[in-house]
């Protein structure tokens, strides 16, 4: 009988929790590599592309409280698709969008400067986020009566 077996997978809401608290922590991350990751002597590379891996690990996360009935594949697929628009974006000049970019939110959200490089920054981001949650959200299931 379809629907007689208990869902092993975790309430979405419960799902979604999850991934908006793991968010905030690759928030905070993120924002602490970029303010305090060369005042602590950390290499160029290291802030600038641990801040791209950072920011695709939030994105990947945040898709993931949005549609938390989707598997991992499918949230990696729509936050790399995300990644891609963003980074693309960034070749596109309009004056609202060159006004909003120096700005630490426009900086923050969108970038400044197109670098392919960051798109394999983001792609492992996503895999750690994907790594992360499976990690997290499996941890977090609760056990069968079996």
């Amino acid at each position: 009988m379809h629907g007689a077996q208990p869902d092993k997978r975790v309430a979405p809401l419960r799902t979604s929790l999850i991934r908006a608290g793991l968010a905030l922590i690759v928030i905070a991350c993120g924002l602490s590599l970029r303010w305090y990751g060369f005042p602590l002597g950390l290499p160029a590379f290291i802030v600038k592309y641990g801040g791209s891996l950072l920011w695709a690990t939030m994105v990947f996360f945040l898709v993931g409280v949005l549609l938390p009935q989707l598997s991992w594949s499918r949230l990696a697929t729509i936050a790399v698709a995300i990644a891609i628009v963003v980074e693309f974006s960034r070749l596109v000049h309009t004056p609202w969008l060159d006004a909003f970019r120096p700005t630490t939110a426009g900086a923050l959200l969108l970038g400044r400067i197109f670098s392919l490089w960051n798109l394999l920054a983001y792609a492992i981001g996503i895999a750690f986020g994907v790594w992360t949650d499976r990690l997290v959200v499996m941890r977090r299931r609760p056990h069968s009566a079996n």
